[in-house]
């Protein structure tokens, strides 16, 4: 029988009937889970009364926060025994308000990190806001709050709901957890528990080589690329996408040639799609229902003497995956080359940044509302005024803010502090510290870790583009639950060989690599690969994994063999392996061989299959059944490619809490936070406690909560969530736009055409002499003789005949 568990269809429904209504609820609700005795938890049904004076049984205190009326009180309507605890609300502007688990070392239960944990409990409530909040105690770092589990529904009766915790990470040895209530109303609980998921199998032996299975493998499929990609974008039904718009060549521009291609992994096939502007270096996002919304391209290359510089389009079009056509929109309020694209809670889309159609900065914001489906007009748009630079990356906070990474492909020297939390309601912007090297993370790539819901974000390497070292090997990792959050200094990238135009050498000392591409994986981590020591020169090999739960890098994995700088990109598939396409030196050649890496989680057995998804259309705060083959250890949404020039904002991995009915029957728990997980199609993955994942099926998120203001909707439940930030820095007056140098992309256009970038500084270790330049150029397979447009700056024409070298 077609089964499909939906907690609510609107969260803010008046509460009448509620007897009516719970007959039903209590028909879907979730079964007891298969995990065994004992009980970790002292006192779990409130039976026992605390200290003499105290006002709360033992081992159970009152928690929460914010601006609320609240009262707690020791009730005798309990589901077994004689007590059970009552907490209401009766007025609330924020917060909430919980009886947790004392945080002490009597109290709380011991736990074994790598483990996980069934919660459960029985309740009665009369709200729908109400969530399993856990708190865990770092050994190093102290109590502090973890994560919100899963949204149990209004229930007048009796009810039990339970939940399974994710492995608990490390440095972990006790969790602390209750019912929150952060809506009016009231919760009744008892008889709450805590039990051991029994022991992981055994790991499955290797199925590939003794290498594969450490390091993955990469190959190079037979067929090529058939377009310049400057831009991919993994479609809703598994098809990749490719723009290349007029490929930096210049010819092609003149020539009005403007091409895309789609990507078939089911049978590696390519075919080309009519392109109707130069979309070359434009923005794009997938938006709610699946098309794709690229934003701005080309409207004109710089000047033969460098006079001018890149030009921005105003042009918009959405791609339709179905009939894979382009279609119009109405235009952007002014032109935005590179600009950033990010989506929100609501399914609008907010871009910044770039250059206008006279090649300087834009700083006006756009919005794209996913209600009218057209871009808002500049005063209905709010304004700031700022310069963000180029593809600057803009990521979606829980609370939706966003948050300003640091990473960008140009705009080294912007002032503040190299990153920032905009809040767009209030029109503010205030820096955060700590992001070393600001002005040398052009090129860098930022992600926003796995799981969304833990906030925190890693910057990977960088350079500049325009002063030329070369790149380094910073990492840093910010998290943004911390009520005053700054980046910290992460592990050092691991380094590989790099190429610098006379074979492969190993990278010494503080080289790194910028142009890297940054994967999210099924199994929770980060692929690092591709890159390159210098500005469209020098490429790294190298890959690695980056593992959030450890805050370590996995150095020494197999390497694609292809070269993978400028206009490179790497996407993860349906299937759980990594395609990467591009790579554009300064030479302005391109190549069009394509490589697939497959990680060692596929060289470990079977993979678990999802034998039914129940439903695939998603809204939030559901409990959604599948049923797997064996049993998983996660479940997570991990949101499809849209990148370019390392940037994807957008990328996103989202755990989905598991109530395990039986060891292939399981219910996920789908957040309640549109800001977490924003709507759209996602690539749905269980995975095994090998770290094997499943293909992916497709399930699309939405419904109407996506589509109210936040304001409606309850607020974070961590209060501590990036709420002491610094005060916010004065906006600059209305402007029309920043000056940009032509020289923005590291480019002296004074030598050869507009597609070709001889580099205004070279390497460091590149004496200032025209033998030393030209042997440089040489090396790295530069035209022999390219004009000299106008003067010669970098005194390349030493005969004085108009061509260099």
């Amino acid at each position: 029988m077609r089964r499909k568990i939906r907690r609510r269809a609107g969260r803010r429904a008046a509460l009448t009937a509620v007897g009516a209504m719970t007959a039903a609820l209590l028909l879907s609700a979730p079964q007891p889970a298969s995990a065994g005795p004992p009980n970790l938890l002292t006192n779990p049904g409130f039976e026992t009364a605390g200290a003499p004076g105290s006002d709360m049984p033992h081992c159970w205190s009152k928690s929460g926060w914010g601006d609320n009326d609240f009262t707690f009180a020791t009730v005798s309507d309990a589901h077994s025994g004689s007590k059970a605890m009552r907490v209401s609300l009766t007025r609330r502007v924020d917060g909430d308000r919980k009886a947790l688990v004392t945080e002490n070392t009597t109290c709380a239960p011991t736990v074994t990190p790598g483990k996980q944990y069934d919660l459960s409990a029985w309740y009665k409530s009369n709200t729908p806001d109400v969530s399993v909040t856990v708190f865990r105690h770092d050994t190093t770092a102290g109590w502090q709050y973890w994560t919100d589990l899963q949204n149990p529904p209004v229930s007048a009766a009796w009810a039990r709901t339970e939940v399974r915790t994710p492995a608990v990470p490390p440095n972990t040895d006790k969790i602390a957890w209750g019912l929150s209530v952060y809506g009016v109303g009231t919760l009744t609980t008892d008889d709450y528990a805590l039990e051991e998921v029994g022991a992981p199998p055994p790991q499955p032996a290797c199925t590939g080589t003794a290498e594969q299975c450490a390091k993955g493998k990469w190959e190079v499929i037979p067929a090529q690329n058939p377009v310049r990609s400057m831009h991919a974008v993994v479609l809703r039904n598994g098809k990749v996408l490719l723009i290349a718009g007029s490929g930096n060549d210049i010819a092609q521009f003149n020539a009005g040639t403007f091409t895309s291609a789609v990507y078939d992994p089911a049978n590696g096939t390519f075919r080309t799609i009519p392109t109707p502007v130069d979309m070359f270096c434009s923005g794009h996002v997938q938006l709610s229902d699946g098309r794709v919304l690229v934003m701005s391209g080309n409207k004109g290359y710089p000047s033969a003497d460098g006079k001018i510089g890149y030009q921005g389009l105003k042009d918009s079009y959405v791609f339709d995956p179905t009939t894979e056509t382009y279609t119009k929109t109405n235009d952007m309020n002014g032109g935005h080359w590179y600009p950033s694209a990010t989506i929100l809670g609501n399914g609008d889309v907010i871009s910044f940044g770039g250059l206008k159609e006279d090649s300087t900065g834009n700083v006006t914001a756009e919005r794209f509302s996913a209600a009218q489906n057209k871009w808002l007009p500049m005063n209905e748009v709010n304004q700031t005024w700022s310069y963000w630079g180029l593809y600057p990356s803009m990521i979606l906070m829980q609370d939706g803010r966003l948050f300003y990474s640091g990473s960008h492909t140009f705009g080294n020297g912007t002032p503040g502090t190299g990153a920032s939390v905009y809040d767009y309601d209030a029109n503010t912007i205030t820096d955060v510290p700590g992001l070393r090297n600001k002005d040398q993370r052009d090129e860098s790539a930022s992600v926003l870790l796995p799981p969304a819901q833990d906030q925190r974000v890693l910057t990977i390497g960088g350079g500049n583009n325009e002063t030329n070292p070369a790149a380094n090997r910073l990492t840093d990792i910010i998290d943004l639950k911390q009520p005053s959050p700054a980046y910290t200094a992460g592990p050092d990238l691991p380094q590989g060989l790099v190429d610098t135009g006379t074979g492969k050498r190993p990278q010494t000392g503080a080289e790194g690599k910028m142009y890297v591409s940054a994967v999210l994986l099924p199994d929770g981590k980060v692929l690092e690969t591709g890159g390159g020591l210098h500005d469209r020169a020098d490429p790294v090999f190298e890959a690695s994994f980056f593992d959030p739960t450890s805050n370590t890098y996995q150095p020494g994995l197999a390497t694609d063999p292809i070269p993978r700088t400028y206009h490179s990109a790497s996407f993860l598939l349906p299937d759980g392996r990594v395609m990467s396409v591009g790579d554009n030196p300064g030479n302005g050649t391109y190549n069009h061989a394509v490589s697939i890496y497959t990680p060692p989680y596929l060289f470990k057995g079977p993979r678990p299959q999802l034998t039914s998804v129940i439903d695939t259309d998603w809204i939030y705060g559901d409990t959604q059944r599948i049923t797997v083959n064996r049993p998983i250890a996660k479940a997570e949404l991990i949101r499809p490619a849209a990148v370019t020039h390392s940037s994807d904002p957008n990328q996103r991995f989202v755990d989905l809490p598991m109530t395990v009915v039986n060891n292939t029957t399981i219910d996920l728990n789908v957040t309640t936070n549109p800001n977490l997980a924003p709507p759209g199609w996602y690539m749905l993955f269980g995975v095994d406690a090998a770290g094997v994942p499943s293909l992916a099926t497709w399930v699309h998120l939405g419904g109407a909560p996506a589509l109210k203001a936040t304001e409606e909707r309850p607020s974070a439940h961590e209060h501590t969530f990036a709420s002491d930030l610094a005060a916010p820095k004065p906006n600059p007056a209305r402007r029309d736009s920043a000056p940009v140098a032509p020289t923005v992309a590291g480019c002296d256009r004074h030598y050869g055409t507009a597609t070709v970038c001889v580099p205004t500084n070279f390497p460091a270790e590149v004496k200032k002499t025209t033998q030393a330049r030209c042997e440089w150029l040489a090396a790295h397979r530069f035209p022999k003789r390219m004009k000299v447009n106008g003067s010669d700056p970098l005194r390349l024409d030493a005969d004085k005949d108009g061509y260099t070298c």
